[in-house]
C-alpha cells in the first residue's frame, strides 16, 4: 500500500508510523547516466492507488472551488517542510535544488542550488550565473510540480515523493480550467469529473479505448481549452457598467463562445463517462481510411482460396464434389491453397475462401473490402479462426457484398467490435461469435443479415445499431452479454433512423436488457417514474444560452456568464418500456424469445 500517512491520521487507512524501516517506492534510474541523482519512481502507480488518493486525502467532497484549498490543506499534512533534494525538471533543464521552505497558498517551494551546480540541459547551455539569476528572477520560487524528490532508501521523503506525484497528475491529467464554472449545491465534483476523468485515462493507457477515440478527445480538449480561453480573455476585457455599443457587440460574440464551450465540455463529458462513451460516443468517428477495395482481377479469373493445414482424403473428396467442382467449373476460376493462415489481403471481388476444419490464429485485424465469400468447410466448432494481439477491432467489413458462413470467431482484446460493418452489406450464416470485449457493430448506412448466428460474451452490446444503418437478425442466439442488442436512434440530428428486422432471435442471460434504445433527453421522457443508471450516471450539462443580442440585453444582467455556463442540468436515464415491439424503427419484430435480461426485456436510454 503506497498511501503513507502520520500516525495521528484517523482515517482506517493502512499507513506507516513514524518507525519507518525503509522505503516501499523503487529507484527511477536516469537514462543515459549523467551527474545528476535518481529519483523515486511514482509515475506507475495503479488506478486504484491515484483513486484512493484523491478520494480519501486530497479532494474527498469538495466542490471546484474548494480544490485548492482541499490541496493546500493535503500537502500541509504530508510535505516534508524543508531540506530535502529535489530536481527542478523543466522543458529545457533539470538542475538539483534543496528545498528550504514551501510556499504552499501559491503551490512552490522555495529553493537554493545545490553547489557546484549539477544540471541536465536540453539544447543550451546553462551557467551557475544563469541559474542564480533565473531563481533571483522568481525570488527562489518555483512549481511544486516541476519538483521530483531525490531517492532516499531511508523511507522518509516517500509520502513527499508521492504526494508531488498526485499534484503533478492531477493538474496534468485530470483539472480542466472550466471546471470551477460548472459549480452548485448539487455538484459532486469527484464523482462526476475526478473518478471518470480518471478511469478514462487508464482505459487509454491500456488500450481500451479506439484509437480514433483518443484522438478526438486529445482534439475536443484542445479546441475547448483555447476557446475557454479566449472566453475568459473577452468577459475579462468588458466592464460591468457600460452601456457602450463595443461592450454590446462583445456580449454576444462572448455569449456565442460560452455556446461554443458548452458544445466542447457536452462532448467531452460524454467520452469522459463510461456508461455515455458505450451508448454514445465514436458515433461520428468511423475511420476514415477504410482498406481501398481491390474490385475484379484485370485477367477476369476469379480464384477459390482454400486454407486448410492438413486434409484427409476423405475430406478433400467430399471438398472437391461439394464445393470445388461447382465453384471451378468454367475456365475463369482457379484454385489457390495456403496451408498455415486466413487472410483475404490478395482477394479480388468474387473470389471464394473455404476454410477447413481447424484452429486459425491471425495477429492483427481482418480487413473486407471486397464483394468475397468466406466459409468453412465443416460446422462452426470446427473451424475456428482466433485473434489474441490487441487492436481496434477483429474483422472490419466494407464491401458491398461480403459473405460469411459455418465459422467460429474467438477475440481477445478488441477494442471496438468482434466484427464491424462500416458500410456496404454483411451477410453472415451460422457463424459463432465468442466475444471479449464488444460484439457486432452496424455503422450508419451499412447493412447486415445476420441468420442463425449464437453471439455472447460481450462486455458491451451483443449487437450494436447505429442509424442509418439496415440490420436484419433472424433465428439468432444472443446471450451473456451487458446487453443483448443496442439500437442508437440520433433521428433528431441525422433524419434516418435505423431499419432493423428482428425475427425467431433468442435473447437471454444478458446483464443489463434484452434490447435497448438510445434516445436523445427529453424532459417529457424523463418526468415520472424513471430508474437511473446503476453506473454513476450524473446530470448532463445542457447549453441553454441564446447568442440573440436582444435577449442578451434583455438579461438585464452585463457578464455573469460563468453562472450561466451548465445551468439546466437534466437526469440521463434509463427505463424499462412497453411498447418498444412497435417503434417505428422495426420493419418487423415477431416470434423472438426473451429470457432471464437483468434489467428487463426492453428499455429505453435517455442522455
Amino acid at each position: 500500500m503506497l498511501f503513507l500517512y502520520d500516525s495521528d491520521d484517523d482515517s482506517g487507512t493502512d499507513h506507516f508510523n513514524s518507525e519507518k524501516s525503509g522505503t516501499q517506492l523503487q529507484r527511477c534510474e536516469r537514462a543515459g547516466g549523467g551527474n545528476l541523482p535518481d529519483t523515486f519512481q511514482t509515475s506507475h502507480l495503479l488506478f486504484y492507488e491515484r483513486f484512493k488518493a484523491y478520494q480519501d486525502y486530497m479532494l474527498g467532497d469538495c466542490k471546484p472551488s474548494e480544490v485548492k484549498t482541499f490541496t493546500v490543506d493535503y500537502l500541509e499534512k504530508v510535505l516534508e517542510p524543508c531540506d530535502w533534494l529535489a530536481l527542478w525538471s523543466t522543458d529545457v533543464f533539470d538542475v538539483l535544488v534543496e528545498v528550504k521552505d514551501l510556499d504552499l497558498k501559491d503551490l512552490k517551494a522555495c529553493v537554493r542550488l545545490v553547489l557546484p551546480l549539477q544540471c541536465e540541459t536540453k539544447g543550451c547551455e546553462l551557467t551557475e550565473d544563469a541559474m542564480k539569476s533565473l531563481l533571483e528572477a522568481t525570488q527562489h520560487k518555483v512549481p511544486l510540480q516541476q519538483l521530483q524528490v531525490v531517492y532516499e532508501e531511508s523511507g522518509d521523503f516517500d509520502q513527499t515523493a508521492l504526494a508531488l506525484e498526485h499534484l503533478r497528475f492531477f493538474y496534468k491529467h485530470i483539472w480542466r480550467q472550466w471546471d470551477e464554472e460548472d459549480e452548485d449545491d448539487d455538484f459532486d465534483y469527484f464523482v462526476r469529473c475526478v473518478e471518470p476523468r480518471l478511469r478514462l485515462y487508464y482505459d487509454m493507457l491500456e488500450d481500451r479505448v479506439p484509437a480514433g477515440l483518443v484522438a478526438e478527445y486529445q482534439s475536443l480538449l484542445e479546441k475547448c481549452s483555447q476557446c475557454f480561453q479566449q472566453f475568459s480573455v473577452l468577459r475579462s476585457s468588458l466592464s460591468t457598467d457600460s452601456d457602450s455599443e463595443l461592450d454590446n457587440v462583445s456580449m454576444v460574440e462572448g455569449l456565442k463562445l460560452c455556446d461554443q464551450v458548452e458544445t466542447f465540455k457536452r462532448k467531452l463529458h460524454i467520452i469522459e463517462n463510461p456508461l455515455l462513451r458505450y451508448v454514445l460516443a465514436y458515433k461520428g468517428n468511423a475511420r476514415q481510411q477504410c482498406v481501398q477495395s481491390r474490385g475484379p482481377r484485370e485477367s477476369g479469373v476469379k480464384v477459390v482460396h482454400v486454407v486448410t493445414a492438413s486434409c484427409s482424403s476423405i475430406q478433400l473428396q467430399s471438398l472437391l464434389s461439394a464445393r470445388l467442382m461447382p465453384l471451378c467449373s468454367s475456365e475463369d476460376a482457379e484454385i489457390q491453397v495456403s496451408k498455415t493462415h486466413v487472410s483475404v489481403d490478395s482477394c479480388h471481388q468474387g473470389d471464394v475462401v473455404i476454410v477447413l476444419p481447424g484452429i486459425y490464429s491471425v495477429n492483427r485485424s481482418i480487413s473486407i473490402p471486397d464483394s468475397i465469400t468466406v466459409e468453412g468447410f465443416g460446422f462452426p466448432d470446427e473451424v475456428v479462426i482466433e485473434k489474441k494481439t490487441k487492436g481496434d477491432s477483429f474483422v472490419e467489413s466494407t464491401g458491398a457484398d461480403v459473405r460469411l458462413s459455418n465459422i467460429k470467431f474467438i477475440q481477445h482484446d478488441a477494442i471496438e467490435g468482434i466484427l464491424c460493418v462500416r458500410q456496404g452489406t454483411l451477410n453472415m450464416e451460422n457463424c459463432v461469435l465468442q466475444c471479449e470485449t464488444t460484439g457486432v457493430i452496424v455503422r450508419t448506412s451499412a447493412r447486415l443479415t445476420m441468420n442463425m448466428c449464437d453471439l455472447y460474451g460481450s462486455k458491451g452490446a451483443g449487437v450494436e445499431i447505429y442509424p442509418g444503418s439496415v440490420c436484419s437478425l433472424v433465428g439468432n442466439g444472443i446471450h451473456h452479454c451487458k446487453d443483448g442488442i443496442l439500437i442508437k436512434d440520433f433521428a433528431d440530428e441525422l433524419d434516418v433512423m435505423p431499419s432493423i428486422t428482428m425475427e425467431n432471435n433468442v435473447v437471454h442471460n444478458n446483464e443489463g436488457y434484452g434490447v435497448i434504445l438510445v434516445k436523445p433527453n427529453n424532459a417529457k421522457q424523463c418526468s415520472g417514474s424513471v430508474a437511473k443508471s446503476e453506473a454513476g450516471l450524473q446530470p448532463e450539462p445542457v447549453a441553454n444560452n441564446s447568442i440573440d443580442g436582444d435577449t442578451a440585453s434583455s438579461t438585464g444582467q452585463k457578464w455573469p456568464l460563468s453562472r450561466q455556463l451548465s445551468r439546466n442540468k437534466e437526469m440521463s436515464c434509463s427505463r424499462a418500456v412497453e411498447d418498444l415491439m412497435d417503434h417505428q424503427i422495426f420493419v418487423s419484430i415477431q416470434g423472438n424469445q426473451f429470457k432471464r435480461n437483468g434489467m428487463g426485456d426492453f428499455g429505453t436510454f435517455f442522455y
